[in-house]
């Protein structure tokens, strides 16, 4: 009984055995008729690929399809996809490098050219009727033999590639690198020459600009003019005005402060400083405040001063001077006065040359020197912007040689020759003057007013200021006319009577400095500015007259 109910047991657990073990064997069938019947549908229904389109066949769907063939018929059609994907990767890479020879500019090099032979020889090699109809075109399994001359010729050709590529890698990379540097230094300078520019026009707007301290001491020399009218009334002039023994100096200026450190340096340098006269000439706009300033700070050692306005000299009109004539013109006020600020960057030497300063009489006024002081024999002429370090009585006693001006010349090599400021493409021009001249700087000028008288100065300036109202001759100023006045009729002077250059040069040595006679700031860099270069700037603060009230209220040199 017992063996029976076990035996019972063990056929029903053999039963369930036989029917699990049947189950799995029908499943597995299914997914294997499955899968044979979706691979079959791969096999028999992908499309023929065209390769007339292309140097090389599409490997993307053909690849794939090829590995679904490989594994049904052919196992040389995977080797052909891997050499013919090798040979597309190395004409990648040669194109590419062929790209950087021509960006680098060696279209004529040899290297271009191997690059281009070799990538057209990669796709002429695909393309041969043989390979095609055999390798590409063909559905019948691939020819070995015809499969194995494809792929020595494309080694071959691939060993040729890699071997142009090592050797032209690094002079490559490195021409690639040179070029680079030379559009990043072009790019810098195309900015450097934007932001000398811009800085050269900002320094020209500061150095044509009133600083606050200048305007305050003005207003206030003014005011006080105003306010005690009795105290400076003005009185008749000296006779030490006209004394031809005495030492006279010509400085033309709109600048107080400027005018007072001409006249205190020479004076403190002078022997005999009551020996010397000052006729100082300004504009109507500033001659009250420079008449105060010399009433309230009279000049030390008994020198002389005589102040005058332009308008004294009733000569100078418009029938007269060409330049006034000039000014009175429409197409000349055009030129100075309606050009655009936002045109200023493009030509900053232009706008320098727009500037109406250069038409100014207090500039023009050194060409009539004879004729405001008509009894003088000589005078000396100081710019505005300089200072005097030693006596300068020496200057009178130098033999001109019947020379009419005295001047210190600037000419170094082929600089600051005539060429530089006349037109010498103009015929009058080149018929008159030598290019090579050398030119010489105003400044400081001992004039012979008798010579000048002589010479006629004052009537060729006339007649060269006439010829250039268009501006053919040169472009503007009072040197150009100068040096044509003066040509044949200039004495140059020893050069440490008069050293230039402290307005813009800063490599100056300060030996020829000190054993100058007259230093001269001039440049845009002048020493009252702001702008001034610090080492020479004490030269000048040094005969500022800081104990004038007026100075001290307007903070001038703060």
């Amino acid at each position: 009984m017992a063996v029976a109910v076990r035996g019972g047991r063990g056929g029903a657990v053999g039963s369930s055995l036989r029917s699990f073990f049947s189950y799995r064997i029908f499943v597995s069938a299914m997914f294997s008729l499955l899968f044979i019947a979706t691979l079959s549908v791969i096999l028999t229904s992908h499309p023929s690929t065209s390769h007339h389109d292309s140097a090389l066949p599409n490997i993307g769907n053909a690849y794939v399809q090829r590995t679904f063939l490989a594994l049904k018929s052919d196992p040389l059609k995977t080797r052909l996809d891997l050499i013919h994907k090798q040979a597309n990767d190395h004409i990648a890479l040669v194109n590419a490098y062929a790209a950087y020879a021509r960006k680098l500019k060696l279209e004529i090099s040899r290297q271009l050219r191997m690059f281009d032979d070799l990538a057209t020889n990669f796709s002429d090699l695909s393309i041969k009727p043989t390979y095609r109809s055999t390798l590409f075109e063909s559905d019948s399994p691939v020819d070995e033999d015809v499969l194995r001359q494809f792929e020595k010729e494309v080694k071959d050709k691939v060993k040729i590639a890699r071997t142009m590529i090592v050797e032209a890698k690094e002079s490559y990379d490195n021409q690639l690198k040179i070029q680079k540097l030379k559009d990043t230094i072009f790019a810098v300078n195309e900015l450097l020459i934007k932001a000398k520019k811009n800085g050269a026009f900002a320094s020209l707007i500061s150095a044509k600009s009133i600083p606050k301290s200048l305007h305050c001491l003005a207003m206030r020399l003014v005011e006080e003019r105003i306010s005690h009218p009795e105290k400076y009334r003005d009185e008749p002039p000296k006779d030490e005005f006209q004394d031809p023994s005495l030492y006279h100096y010509a400085i033309f200026s709109d600048n107080v402060i400027a005018v007072s450190v001409v006249v205190r340096s020479v004076v403190k340098n002078a022997q005999e400083p009551w020996k010397h006269v000052f006729h100082v000439v300004t504009d109507r706009m500033n001659i009250a405040a420079m008449k105060v300033w010399f009433k309230m700070r009279p000049v030390e050692g008994g020198a002389h001063v005589e102040v005058k306005a332009v308008e004294d000299f009733k000569f100078l009109n418009s029938s007269y001077v060409p330049v006034l004539k000039q000014l009175e013109s429409a197409k000349m006020q055009k030129f100075y006065f309606e050009h655009r600020a936002e045109n200023a960057t493009k030509d900053v030497n232009n706008m320098k040359f727009r500037n109406p300063k250069y038409l100014s009489m207090l500039n023009h006024l050194r060409f009539y020197l004879p004729e405001m002081y008509p009894k003088l024999h000589k005078i000396l002429f100081l710019d505005d912007d300089v200072v005097v370090q030693k006596d300068l009585t020496g200057l009178w006693n130098i033999d001109l040689d019947g020379k009419v001006n005295g001047a210190v010349e600037t000419c170094f090599g082929s600089f600051h020759r005539y060429a530089q400021y006349l037109n010498f493409s103009h015929p009058l021009i080149k018929e008159k003057f030598n290019p090579k001249a050398c030119a010489w700087a105003y400044g400081m000028n001992i004039f012979d007013l008798d010579a000048w008288r002589r010479e006629e100065c004052t009537e060729q300036y006339h007649y060269w200021q006439k010829m250039n109202e268009d501006r053919t001759l040169w472009k503007l100023g009072t040197l150009p006319p100068g040096l044509i006045t003066f040509y044949s009729t200039t004495k140059s002077l020893d050069k440490s009577w008069h050293v230039l250059g402290l307005g813009y040069n800063p490599s100056i040595s300060m030996d020829e400095i000190n054993n100058a006679a007259v230093i001269h700031y001039n440049g845009n860099m002048k020493p009252w500015l702001d702008i001034a270069m610090n080492q020479y700037k004490g030269l000048w603060t040094k005969y500022v007259d800081n104990d004038m009230e007026f100075v001290q209220v307007c903070n001038f040199g703060l």
